[in-house]
């Protein structure tokens, strides 16, 4: 700052020391317009990455409380920013992790694609249907893909196999990356003709591989199951 002051000085003349006096009242309005918007796209645009920038805001705010002597009172605002920078759950927000919830449905294309009634949108939707579909088979159709014959059935199937191995890939990218941001939601959909076999057997398939190699919670909902 005392840079651009010195060159602006070269070309302008003004008291330095009246403008130094003000500066930090200005610098103070830009930060708490700062906090103001980490706090509206957080907590009320539930994007919350933006709740991540609010604690090195507030040490800012401390900052300039513990150094600066402002040259007009504002008692109300100084208490209430003094309250502000001692707030331990606004200081956590940046560390504090949170459990990723990763719902997996199984459904049924006659029926259509599940809505997403987190709020969130987005997610995965993988179609089944390519595959064998053991639901032609006479011994199979009172069955699903939870039970024992149809999943002896589909794993002896190298394209359910390829089929898996490319759909966990890329949804184990997406959940490494969502647990590193802190977000709470993803979904993945499974579909089929029928929705009883081969998205059933998929779905199954990739709640075991998550509960059982991340920290995180498996919301599973077969829609055709009964």
């Amino acid at each position: 700052m005392n840079h651009y002051m010195n060159r602006a000085g070269e070309q302008l003349t003004g008291n330095a020391e009246e403008f130094i006096e003000h500066y930090y009242g200005y610098v103070l309005i830009r930060i708490m317009q700062a906090l103001g918007a980490y706090g509206f796209r957080g907590f009320y645009e539930r994007k919350e990455h933006f709740l991540q920038s609010i604690p090195y805001a507030i040490d800012n705010v401390n900052e300039l409380l513990n150094k600066v002597h402002f040259p007009f009172k504002m008692p109300a605002l100084i208490d209430a920013l003094e309250k502000l920078t001692q707030s331990e759950k606004l200081r956590t927000l940046g560390s504090r992790k949170k459990e990723l919830v990763v719902t997996i449905q199984s459904f049924s294309y006659r029926k259509g694609i599940p809505a997403d009634n987190s709020g969130h949108g987005g997610g995965f939707v993988f179609d089944c249907r390519a595959l064998p579909n053991p639901g032609r088979l006479e011994e199979f159709k009172e069955l699903t893909g939870k039970d024992e014959p149809v999943i002896h059935y589909l794993q002896k199937e190298p394209a359910v196999e390829e089929f898996l191995r490319h759909a966990t890939s890329l949804v184990d990218q997406t959940v490494e990356n969502y647990i590193q941001r802190n977000f709470t939601h993803l979904s993945v959909n499974f579909g089929c003709t029928g929705g009883r076999h081969r998205s059933i057997y998929a779905a199954e398939n990739l709640a075991s591989h998550l509960k059982e190699r991340y920290d995180l919670r498996v919301e599973l909902i077969h829609e055709e199951e009964g």
